[in-house]
């Protein structure tokens, strides 16, 4: 079986288009996982294939970088829209990292809006490749009417419901056709000595020898091939198909450029897990393809004993019982696999660094409708967080609560219908509470004696504190100046430790942080005195002192990496500013043409409008990911509404 990822933004006729590719063979069969993935396999001259159609949403990435890994080619479906390219830029970001030969399509031709050389432009602004052009359109007046093919020089003309008409190339065409052709070659000469020298001796090569070229240079991964049709037409499908069958690399060339890639003998990969999903009664489910023989149910793989090994579409035992190298089989009761990961019989390896989702921007608590759920939520998430890498699953500080990070709105409806459908635990979400602090600005000396008479011994413990402001990081502090013996030594580390509990809640109810405590003077009774009475003494005292101090309120500062495509730079110094962030500069992505690294540091509390505005300015492409930079002072009618809040939220 050979396998191709379909992929590109949404809106783009992918669904379509591996539709009509399917409607090519004899037999086709479909099953869509819960995450939007469409498994596709069908027959095309006793060759079996399969289609994975990764979905659309920018908030999905994942989905499609996972399919990758177990692809041979994938086929990037764009618009013929030129202004509309960017929205392909990372997809284009993913495959080139990838090492995917790639075949762009530009579907729904036939509503052009634009002219194709221009779509061809803005593409390439996003990769490293060479993207040749293949085809050029027929036109006749604005509509788009069949298609010439620059290798073989021999056009078709588009027919409503049947196979293209072969046609003689019309003289409004030859022109552009002579011209696209002669860049064609000149491209594919860059690549290979022969056809330079055919050239350069102004020889015409043969069609045969060009596809040959064209067809090593594609499983080579050193061009990507640009055809054009309209997928819910059936326009260009055929074509699309045929440069599929003859010209994308079989699975051994998988097996060896992922071998190669992560350092694993390529006669010891035995498959590869791109995919996983719970189902309802059955459990995890994990997709795997076989990349060699001998795999079956009870068979050694990933380190352990393969579950029940069934057709993905049907549910049922595979029909052969072991799957042949290139098959797409559903592994069950095999949770022992991780999702991704390179298998071989004895072990699971990491899948490439390439794999990896972009970083979850949205924060939600989740909160579950019924009390019993609470202890299910916990391990259902950590379930859900092993078949989705772009999930993560933390609790928040301070509460415990469940915290998600999750990739956007879409993403966060789809975990909640899953954890409803599947595991039958309703939950809703609430934004996670900011992480607030205090700190003081001057410093406080007290005296505080504690003494308390029960009916046995007493407690007596008197010291004198002196409080004051720690430079911003420098945490907290403890010393001590006693003399003459005021305070036994025994006692000190428990005044420390009554310091340091004071510090859990400050005057304006939040963790005090970058104070220093000295301990100048104190008494002891011989008798009464106590390790629990100098610590009560300690913690109380220096409440007494944090509320002397002029206490104000910080907020945490992140340091944000936002990912755009360089288009969208220019828009981000008022974003950023609009949320009273600090920009710090950006510079180009190396790892990725046509994109930019944009540094800035922003409060902790506007991430989520960071992340809204930032979807809406580059149209969900630009993510951003985080770490925590320091704590500042906050001031004002601000400061007070989020030190009522708080006071609200304790109180009730």
């Amino acid at each position: 079986m050979r396998c191709f990822t379909v992929v590109g933004p949404s809106q783009t006729g992918k669904s379509t288009l591996v539709e009509k590719l399917a409607a090519l063979g004899e037999s086709s069969r479909k099953v869509m996982s819960p995450y939007g993935l469409n498994v596709t396999e069908f027959e095309i001259g006793k060759e079996a294939w399969c289609a994975l159609d990764a979905p659309g949403a920018t908030e999905a990435l994942a989905h499609a970088q996972h399919a990758l890994l177990a692809s041979d080619a994938c086929v990037l479906c764009v618009s013929p829209a030129p202004e509309e390219a960017v929205l392909a830029a990372p997809y284009l970001k993913v495959i080139e990292a990838s090492g995917t030969p790639c075949i762009i399509f530009v579907n729904r031709m036939d509503e052009p809006r634009g002219r194709l050389r221009d779509v061809i432009a803005a593409l390439q602004d996003y990769s490293s490749h060479m993207l040749i052009l293949r085809q050029v359109p027929i036109r006749e007046g604005d509509r788009i009417v069949g298609s010439c093919d620059l290798i073989s020089e021999r056009a078709w003309r588009y027919r409503e419901g049947q196979t293209s008409a072969l046609i003689e190339i019309p003289d409004t065409t030859l022109e552009r056709e002579k011209e696209a052709r002669a860049e064609l070659l000149e491209h594919l000469s860059e690549f290979d000595d022969w056809l330079l020298e055919e050239l350069i001796e102004d020889r015409e090569p043969a069609s045969d020898t060009i596809y040959a070229i064209s067809s090593r240079l594609l499983r080579e991964n050193r061009i990507i091939p640009v055809l054009v049709g309209a997928a819910s037409h059936s326009n260009g499908i055929l074509r699309l198909m045929k440069a599929l069958r003859h010209e994308a690399p079989p699975v051994d060339m998988l097996r060896k450029r992922l071998g190669a890639a992560s350092k694993i003998p390529e006669t010891g990969l035995a498959a590869v897990s791109f995919h996983a999903y719970h189902r309802q009664n059955v459990g995890k489910t994990v997709l795997v393809r076989a990349l060699s023989g001998g795999i079956k149910q009870g068979a050694p793989l990933g380190g352990g004993g393969v579950g029940s090994v069934q057709d993905p579409a049907t549910g049922k035992p595979l029909a052969t019982g072991t799957p042949e190298p290139g098959t797409i089989f559903a592994a069950v009761k095999s949770d022992h696999l991780p999702v991704p990961a390179l298998l071989t019989a004895t072990a699971a390896y990491e899948a490439p660094d390439w794999t990896v989702p972009p970083t979850p921007m949205l924060e939600r608590i989740l909160v579950p409708d019924s009390e019993r759920d609470e202890t299910k939520l916990s391990g259902t998430l950590a379930k859900l967080a092993e078949t989705d890498r772009s999930l993560k699953v933390m609790q928040e500080e301070g509460t415990g609560a469940q915290l998600i990070c999750v990739q956007g709105p879409v993403h966060l409806r789809d975990l909640c219908k899953t954890l409803a459908d599947v595991f039958h635990v309703g939950v809703t979400d609430r934004p996670p509470s900011p992480t607030y602090r205090e700190t003081v600005l001057k410093p406080s000396d007290v005296h505080y004696r504690h003494r308390k008479q029960t009916g046995g011994a007493g407690q007596f413990a008197d010291v004198k504190l002196s409080v004051h402001p720690n430079e911003r990081g420098g945490g907290f502090s403890f010393n001590e100046t006693v003399k003459g013996g005021a305070v036994p030594r025994n006692f000190i580390p428990a005044i420390e430790a009554g310091a340091r509990e004071a510090m859990e809640k400050g005057p304006l109810g939040f963790q005090v942080i970058d104070v220093g405590v000295t301990l100048t003077d104190g008494q002891h009774h011989a008798v009464d005195s106590s390790e629990f009475a100098f610590r009560a003494a300690a913690k109380m005292g220096v409440r007494q002192a944090l509320s002397q101090a002029s206490a104000v309120l910080m907020q945490p500062v992140v340091r944000v990496e936002i990912h755009i495509p360089s288009i969208y730079s220019g828009s981000l110094v008022p974003i950023v500013s609009t949320y009273k962030g600090q920009v710090l500069g950006f510079d180009r992505d190396e790892a990725a043409k046509g994109w930019d690294v944009f540094r800035a540091l922003v409060p902790g509390a506007v991430l989520d409008e960071l992340a809204r505005a930032l979807r809406s300015a580059t149209q969900g492409i630009g993510y951003f990911s985080k770490s925590f930079d320091h704590f500042e002072e906050l001031y004002g009618k601000e400061a007070d509404a989020v030190i009522h809040a708080h006071g609200t939220a304790q109180a009730g």
